[in-house]
Parts: C-alpha cells; structure tokens; sequence
C-alpha cells in the first residue's frame, strides 16, 4: 500500500462525504454577521462542523460496523428507534434543503419559475436516479467536489487581496457558542454516523491483508488531512463573509449573498459556473440521503424490495412538500429537531471514540439519558414553548448558550466511571 497516494485517496474521500451544498451556504452569513469576531465564531463553527464529524470517522474505524452499532451499547431498541429517528431527519430536512439551495442559486436567478415546479422536476429525477442505482453519481462526484474547491479558493483568495481588512460589529451575543449551533446546521456529525462507515468497509475491501492498525493509521491520516482542509475553507469562507460586511444588506438571505460574493470575485461567468457545480452537488447529496435511507428500511425488512421502493417514493414526496419553501424556512425549522438530535449524536460519536475501559454500557446509558434530558430545555426554547434563557432552567450551566447538556453529560460520564471502578 502506498502510504501517501492512499493518504490523499481517502482524504479526498472523506472531504467529498462531509462537504456538501449545504455547508457552502452557511459560512459567509455567518462571517456576514460576526464582525471583528469572526475568528471565534469559525473556531465554534468548525468544533461541530469538522472536529466531531471526524471523531465519528474514527469511530467507526473502532467499531467496524453499521450505523446501528453506534447506540447498541445503550440498548438494541434505543439504536433501532435513533436510526429511525435520524433517516426521518436526513429525508424530511437536508435532502429537501439541496432543492430549496438549487432553486435559489441555479434557477430564480435566471428563470421567473415557482419553486414548487423546481422541486417537483429535482425529486423526480432524484427518484429515478434512486431506483436505477446509476453510476453517473460517482463519476460526477469526483469531478464536483474538485471544481467547488477551486472555484472556492479562488474567491477567497480574490477576497483577502482585494478587500481591506477592515470588519464591523459582530451581532452575536455569543460568539464561539453561535458557531457550534450555526454547525449543526450543515448535518455533518450525523452524517458521519450514517454514511461513515462507507469509507471504512472501503479500505477494509480494498486492503483485506493489511493489519487492521495500517487501515486505522491511514484513516487517521486522511482524517485530519480532510479536517485541514475543511478548517481552512470554512474559515476562509467566513472571513470572506466578514470582509464584506458592508457591501450587502444586513437582511441579505444565505444563498443570496453566497451568488453575490462569487458575482463581486468572479463576475457573471463564476458566478453561473458556480450555481451549476452547486446545484449537482446538491442533487448528488439528495441521491446519496434517499438511497441511504431506503437501504437502511430495506435491511429492516429483509431485503424486501418493495419496502426500498415505498422509502424511495415518500423520500421523495417529503422532497416535494419541504423543498418548495426557501432555504431561510426549512433551517428554521430544522433548528428543534437538531437541537435534540445533534447533542444525542456528539455523545455517542465521542462515547465510541474514548478507550473501551471508560465506555462500559452503563456508562453509555447513564449518559445518554442525562443528554436527552438536559437537552429538552434547548428543544422546548428552539419550539418557543420555553424562552432558553428563561428562570425554570437558568441553573443548569450553559443553558443560556443553548448547551445545557454539556456540563451534565461530562459529570455524568466521571461520575458512572466512578461508580464502575468502585463496583
């Protein structure tokens, strides 16, 4: 095996598993709106959106297995009921998203259409592709995810030379604690749960003879090479963002202000360019969600055809019914459900990560059940039944940074390890 090739194979692999359409609208606004604090808004950004995805690459370099054996230890139910609970999310929020981002950037643009005739036409195609299994997805994921890049460095480059580097007043009140929420947007910890493992049975088919530490090295490898090169896109994005701050309105929308920046570096041509390129990516991401989600009922019902091809078609129908609103709509809606999922998902990447000895299936229960419920307060206040900083739960620490759960789960993890060692 060739160390360095396949170093750089496996972290081109895995940028391509994590960096999705979706991630690219979301710096800029929110280095739009950090001001001078723009660098502690993209640290925060990038411990959600890069730090954890990759722990749960690692993960699941350790555990060898399925989605389903990130939760197995808490219990073989809970697992079944937060595989279920995720797929649900991935189909009725991120896959619609890729259509809402495409009809923005790539249609409206351009053409005086509704956005409901986009959705339709993109979940029809995503439909057919879904149930052909075509190939024509990976060859356009490889030449995607490479031409993205490019053009991204470009406009940053173009930015950090043209641009003084003169910035505002932040809007954030809390600065670092508003980036890791703003990361939970792009889904990419749960996507590293649910298509993670991908990567991994890869390398495992593709070096069946090399030890199974040469494959976790090189996973290793690949995985902070990858996260390098998030780090520096996001943060290069936000600056980007940030060093615009007064070319735009303040009430500018995500999408909007992404085809405004790539209009001021590139001109008309980049921009076009750039709204193609995007909108295949999106449409190679919703592919990738539906055919995963329908893979995984498939498997619940043993093989059962019939079942992969109803997932299909209600993946799609939820593509339809969400993907017809703005992006603006559908993030704020994703919010409550990512307030409950996400912190769920951080501690079972982070509980598979830590050596075996400190993760005992006590251990792993008793920090769940403090996670969920710690993090029912930031659910409740996300819903606007509960103001977040309301005098109910002001005693729980951080709860006024919507990360009430945090401080809890950590206690609880010593505390059950504790307990373990003196049994």
């Amino acid at each position: 095996m060739n160390k360095t090739k396949e170093t750089f194979v496996t972290a081109f692999a895995l940028f391509s598993l994590f960096f999705g359409a979706g991630n690219l609208i979301l710096p800029p606004l929110l280095g739009f709106k950090s001001g001078d604090l723009w660098w502690l808004v993209a640290l925060g950004f990038c411990v959600s959106a890069v730090l954890i995805p990759l722990f749960g690459i690692l993960a699941h370099a350790r555990l060898q297995g399925t989605m389903l054996d990130f939760a197995n230890k808490v219990s073989p139910t809970f697992s079944i009921i937060y595989c279920y609970i995720v797929y649900a999310i991935s189909i009725s929020l991120p896959s619609p998203r890729t259509a809402s981002v495409t009809h923005e950037m790539a249609i409206q643009p351009f053409f005086d259409t509704p956005p409901l005739l986009t959705s339709i036409l993109y979940f029809i195609l995503v439909f057919l592709f879904v149930i052909n299994r075509s190939k024509i997805l990976d060859i356009l994921g490889k030449v995607l995810t490479p031409g993205i890049i490019l053009i991204l460095f470009i406009i940053i480059g173009i930015t950090l030379f043209s641009f003084d580097f003169q910035f505002g007043q932040t809007t954030f009140s809390n600065p670092f604690s508003d980036g890791i929420l703003e990361g939970y947007q792009t889904f990419d910890a749960i996507g590293a749960v649910v298509v993670g493992g991908v990567i991994i049975i890869s390398i495992d088919l593709k070096y069946p003879k090399e030890p199974f530490e040469a494959k976790k090295q090189l996973i290793r490898r690949a995985g902070w090479l990858a996260g390098l090169a998030l780090f520096l896109i996001y943060a290069g994005l936000i600056l980007t963002g940030a060093l615009m701050n007064t070319q735009f309105d303040a009430d500018i929308s995500r999408t909007a202000l992404l085809s405004s920046i790539s209009l001021a570096t590139l001109g008309s041509a980049g921009n076009l360019f750039l709204s193609v390129l995007v909108s295949l990516a999106c449409f190679t991401t919703a592919v990738g969600v539906v055919t995963g989600t329908a893979d995984f009922v498939k498997y619940r019902f043993a093989g059962s055809q019939n079942a992969y091809l109803i997932t299909a078609i209600i993946g799609s129908f939820l593509g339809v019914a969400m993907g017809q609103f703005n992006v603006a709509y559908i993030i704020a809606v994703a919010l409550p459900a990512l307030m409950f999922i996400y912190p769920i998902t951080i501690v079972l990447i982070l509980l598979n990560v830590v050596p075996n000895r400190f993760a005992s299936p006590s251990v792993f229960r008793a920090v769940i059940i403090a996670t969920i419920l710690f993090s029912i307060p930031d659910f409740l206040g996300s819903v606007s039944l509960l103001a977040p900083k309301g005098e109910t739960f002001s005693w729980i620490p951080l709860n006024d940074y919507s990360l009430g759960w945090v401080l809890p789960a950590v206690t609880v993890f010593i505390m059950a390890n504790l307990i373990g060692r003196k049994e």
